[in-house]
């Protein structure tokens, strides 16, 4: 089996179900597991891995995933039973150009001959990020998106709260992970991500970027196993009333990047709390191009499109925008 897909979707009766692509086939509805948390579990406690739990659920009947997609009955490629078990999180700075996009939305407010702390960050990357193997490389810049409550599938709408200053895509590449019973993180594989975020509220202050983060995260359809390519190259677009309104290509892949994935894997979770048995992570590795770089502002019905090869099928979302913001702080 030379290269597994998973997909999420719901059935035409909306139950739950997962199709397994392998290589060039069509895909195929597993009978043994209905989601791919269930089959994460079947493969870490029998030890067979990924494939080898594809194998055990029988891939039955052929699935019409365009169909699917034209339906809207996607799911995103990984979830958890309990969302609050589900962390979504990532990291900046990671790619080359990245630099270039912080540095210029932070200078404003500094000297023209101070070095921003962005700048220094990916310095200490392209320093120290690629480690030998089996040391200890650069601590990346680290921030908190949300638990599987912030998670979105392909097809559904991009949520921005109604505080929001700014409803900006970041074109991602994202590594997903199942902790095991031992506590050891095991990748499952890799997804398209829209690492939705409020650029203006960045701006501002970048001691307010883990505000700006607090915000959806799409993931794309498919969940690719094994290991990602060296380099994935893709293109990001905005279509607004039917028309394209920016597009760009965007690179990621170690070989685009000032770390390598091992490098953010170890210090994420060189943490204890995120070592739980039983938990997802969901861990964004980051980019370089953003259209508000280029003084795109969206509105809400605005599309966002992210296609990547080695994944087959696109990620889009629709910006919508929250009226009012409900809640009441109460006391006991």
């Amino acid at each position: 089996m030379n290269r597994l897909s998973l997909v999420q979707f719901r059935g035409d009766d909306m139950s739950r179900a997962v199709a397994a692509v392998i290589d060039s086939e069509p895909p195929r509805r597993l009978r043994g597991a209905a989601s791919v948390y269930e089959l994460a579990m079947l493969a870490a406690g029998s030890g067979m891995g990924m494939t080898g739990a594809v194998a055990s659920s029988q891939p039955g009947e052929v699935v019409d995933l365009e169909a699917v997609i034209r339906e809207k009955r996607l799911m995103p490629p990984i979830d958890h039973p309990d969302p609050a078990h589900l962390y979504a999180t990532g990291t900046g700075l990671t790619h080359h150009g990245s630099a270039e996009s912080r540095d210029a939305m932070h200078r404003e407010t500094m000297e023209p001959a101070a070095q921003t702390d962005s700048m220094r960050m990916f310095q200490m990357g392209i320093q120290g990020g690629k480690p030998p193997q089996g040391e200890i490389g650069a601590q990346p810049e680290w921030f908190y998106k949300g638990n599987g409550k912030c998670i979105v599938g392909s097809g559904e709408p991009l949520i921005s709260p109604a505080f929001a200053q700014d409803a900006g895509e970041e074109p991602e590449i994202a590594g997903v992970y199942l902790i095991d019973r031992d506590g050891a993180p095991l990748r499952l594989g890799f997804c398209l991500a829209n690492e939705f975020s409020d650029h203006i509220t960045e701006k501002k202050n970048y001691l307010w970027l883990a505000h700006s983060k607090l915000r959806p995260l799409a993931l794309g359809p498919e969940l690719l196993t094994g290991a990602l390519p060296e380099n994935v190259e893709g293109t990001v677009r905005i279509r607004r009333s039917g028309s394209v309104l920016w597009e760009k290509p965007f690179r990621s892949g170690e070989g685009n990047m000032s770390h390598s994935i091992a490098n953010l894997e170890y210090h994420h979770f060189k943490y204890d709390v995120f070592r739980q048995p039983g938990d997802v992570h969901v861990h964004v590795f980051g980019t370089s191009t953003l259209s508000f770089n280029d003084g795109i502002r969206t509105e809400p019905g605005d599309t966002f499109e992210i296609k990547a090869s080695p994944f087959r099928w696109p990620l889009r979302n629709e910006l919508r925008q929250a009226k009012t913001m409900e809640f009441r702080i109460g006391a006991l």
